[in-house]
């Protein structure tokens, strides 16, 4: 019987998206759901009976905070690791072009078993991703998130505060540099 996980990470998405109203009525930033393209062949008033994926999404949010692009890809996972093949080539694409152009990209990753979620900068995934290629783990283990990745927590009056990750990481690199 072949499984279907499809839609094992709408209750985080829903989440990230409430977040994400929470930092808009509190004027923090401006971050939206980006809408996988489709093409409707068939509807019954706003309720689509069938159609097709037009085209690939870039990933799954983008927007604005502190005047920067942002863009990121939100991933739940039920093992205690991210395996690398969750994250498709033209997702990492979208991640590696936001973060050329000066923008801030990242992984916001739900590991189900131990119930965290962690904030991973764009360096990170693009070190594990390079191993991967060379024939190295296809996998990010949770002892390694929980090292060099960052734990999104509860703040600022929001259910999952990751844009205080991303404000400690730049306060880190002010400090270091």
């Amino acid at each position: 019987m072949k499984v279907n996980y499809g839609n094992r990470g709408m209750a985080f998405e829903q989440l990230i998206n409430i977040v994400n109203e929470q930092y808009l009525v509190q004027d923090i930033a401006l971050i939206n759901k980006r809408p996988t393209p489709v093409k409707v062949l068939k509807s019954r008033g706003t309720r689509v009976l069938k159609g097709y994926y037009e085209d690939r999404s870039t990933v799954d949010y983008d927007g604005t905070y502190t005047a920067r692009s942002v863009a990121f890809e939100a991933k739940t996972v039920g093992e205690k690791r991210f395996d690398l093949k969750n994250l498709k080539t033209h997702q990492m694409q979208s991640l590696f072009n936001t973060n050329m152009h000066g923008g801030i990209s990242f992984l916001l990753i739900e590991i189900r078993p131990v119930y965290k979620v962690f904030y991973v900068p764009f360096d990170l995934i693009r070190r594990y991703w390079k191993d991967a290629a060379l024939g190295g783990r296809k996998s990010i283990p949770l002892e390694d998130l929980e090292r060099y990745a960052y734990e999104v927590k509860q703040g600022r009056g929001v259910l999952l505060d990751y844009l205080a990750v991303l404000d400690r990481i730049e306060h880190e690199k002010v400090m270091s540099g």
